[in-house]
């Protein structure tokens, strides 16, 4: 049974920055395109950024294109997402997961809890 754990979310003012960290239990991630979704109340689940098993490439959501960074370190068995320039439309519960390109994978995982990313204007 795998279970992610979302973690480094909190609450910052507009224009702050925050780096997420996606932990994985139960299994290997390095094999694995992972990725980056948020959710907030008004909204259904959305992507955020993806990334390659080696890390090499990367895609964004054009709505955090330029702000966020995606980044993995497979030794650690970790991901993580930096985000700056943060603005009050990108609060939401973020998780993490298997992806493809521009979506959840549909051999995707159970959902973890997220973190929550509150910005303040």
């Amino acid at each position: 049974q795998v279970q992610l754990v979302e973690s480094g979310g909190g609450l910052v003012k507009a224009g702050g920055s925050l780096r997420l960290s996606c932990a994985a239990s139960g299994r290997t991630l390095s094999g694995l395109m992972m990725g980056w979704f948020r959710q907030s109340p008004a909204k259904e689940r959305e992507f955020v950024a993806s990334i390659t098993v080696s890390g090499s490439t990367t895609y964004y959501a054009d709505s955090v294109k330029g702000r966020f960074t995606i980044s993995r370190d497979n030794a650690k068995n970790t991901m993580y997402l930096q985000m700056n320039s943060l603005k009050p439309e990108d609060t939401a519960v973020y998780y993490c997961n298997r992806a493809s390109p521009t979506s959840w994978a549909p051999a995707r995982f159970d959902w973890g809890q997220g973190t929550q990313v509150t910005v303040s204007s």
